[in-house]
């Protein structure tokens, strides 16, 4: 199967340069004037090789480049950098960048980028094989009887996209239970995305769950994707989700109800497919009968129990 690649820049000409030499060599190509429109190509192409301005409208190529190696960390990235921007490239190298190149470009250095970021690629892809063939997914260990019984739950639930609510005291293993339905579901291939609602402040909450458009608070430099975003076409584990507050937990409500949201300071509606895995080491019942728990949300996350026994209920597992 070819390399695919991806140039994102702003000037038209250096778009057709690099698309035409490097599909010369073989690649296929796709490109993007902004960075918003390549972000949402990764999303629906298998890109190998992301070239990447730095200076670009709407979306910066640092926060490009921020987005691709959260939501897409195997995609390598090359910057392009005006004489001004070498700072910038050499922060972006820092962040996850592969290399990057200077204007005007050069067709051999492109080349040679290309193919031995390719090469990176290949290896780090192989490297994850062996990791995987080695070190296979951390399985629950036990032979107990609540251990057997959640292994045989897994097994039946995984391959649904029901949604599942895990309740244990820490380190019971909540997320590993949440790890392994997603392992062993049709959504295996996508993205996991977890999110610790305990760990982000209340005014930040929506922020990080949904997205955030430029401009919409103080801070908001360029348009951020959420983690529902992030997550779209595969689970989104909400750990501790208890510790959401009451009007964080009525727009996760909706976003569930609904599957879709609107950014923080925007308009345009986002739909996205995502099953929803939810722990907590609260007492949820006791939450929801002081009020600090939506007990409508409650029924759809909880469509699934998991309750997760400490070792010492299971000592026959030591």
């Amino acid at each position: 199967m070819k390399k695919q690649i991806l140039i994102i820049d702003d000037e038209l000409p250096i778009l057709e340069i690099m698309k035409d030499i490097l599909e010369d060599e073989g690649y296929t190509t796709f490109t993007a004037p902004d960075g918003i429109e390549g972000l949402n190509l990764i999303k629906s192409e298998p890109i190998d090789l992301v070239f990447l301005d730095v200076w670009m409208p709407k979306m910066g190529g640092i926060e490009v480049l921020e987005n691709i190696k959260r939501d897409f960390p195997e995609t390598e990235v090359i910057i392009i950098s005006g004489h001004a921007n070498v700072d910038l490239a050499v922060k972006a190298i820092k962040m996850g960048a592969y290399d990057f190149i200077e204007k005007p470009l050069d067709i051999d250095r492109i080349l040679n980028l290309a193919r031995n970021a390719m090469e990176l690629g290949d290896l780090k892809k192989e490297n994850r094989t062996l990791k995987q063939a080695l070190f296979p997914v951390e399985e629950i260990i036990g032979i107990s009887a609540p251990v057997q019984k959640i292994k045989n739950l897994i097994e039946q639930t995984a391959p649904t996209d029901s949604r599942v609510m895990i309740l244990g005291e820490n380190g019971t293993g909540k997320e590993l239970v949440a790890r392994q339905l997603h392992a062993k579901s049709e959504r295996a291939g996508k993205p996991f995305v977890e999110v610790n609602c305990a760990a982000i402040p209340d005014t930040l909450i929506e922020s990080e769950l949904f997205g955030h458009e430029k401009g919409s608070f103080t801070g908001a430099t360029g348009r951020r994707i959420g983690r529902f975003e992030a997550a779209d076409g595969g689970t989104l584990f909400m750990d501790e989700i208890a510790d959401m507050s009451l009007q964080a937990q009525a727009k996760v409500l909706r976003a569930i109800q609904e599957m879709k949201f609107e950014r923080v300071g925007g308009r345009e509606p986002i739909h996205v497919d995502v099953r929803i895995i939810s722990a907590t080491n609260k007492d949820i019942q006791k939450e929801i009968q002081e009020g600090r728990f939506r007990e409508d949300l409650f029924f759809r996350l909880n469509v699934i129990p998991v309750n997760m026994p400490p070792l010492r209920e299971r000592t026959d597992d030591i």
